[in-house]
């Protein structure tokens, strides 16, 4: 298995959807970095050489993405910062409650879910 920011990359898969395993890459950002390495989409992730997984560290480095912590860390503070202000956004995702406008008289029962857990 290789470890790239924070994240475990399956050998077996290729490198387009290995990409996307790494909190803050989706398919179009996946696709543009193989496309800047000229790596095929179909190569797996475990006939990438050293120098090709070095080549692709610091290419996902030049993009200035926010990626996994980072970016996990940003998405705490704006909930806090909306909870802090006391917006009603804030105020459904501190209780738990659908917060863009879904009704809840009956179908609620996701967002209530993941409040418990």
């Amino acid at each position: 298995m290789v470890y790239i920011f924070e994240s475990e990359l399956l050998e077996n898969k290729s490198i387009l959807i290995a990409l996307t395993q790494i909190f803050g890459i989706g398919n179009s950002s996946s696709s543009l970095i193989c496309k800047n390495l000229g790596f095929a989409k179909n190569l797996k992730v475990k006939n990438l050489s050293k120098e090709q997984l070095n080549l692709l560290i610091k290419t996902v480095e030049n993009l200035d993405l926010s990626l996994a912590s980072d970016l996990k860390k940003e998405k705490l503070l704006t909930f806090k910062k909306l909870i802090l202000i006391k917006s009603y956004r804030g105020l459904r995702k501190y209780q738990g409650l659908p917060v863009r406008g879904q009704r809840t008289h009956t179908n609620a029962k996701t967002a209530k879910r993941r409040n418990k857990s």
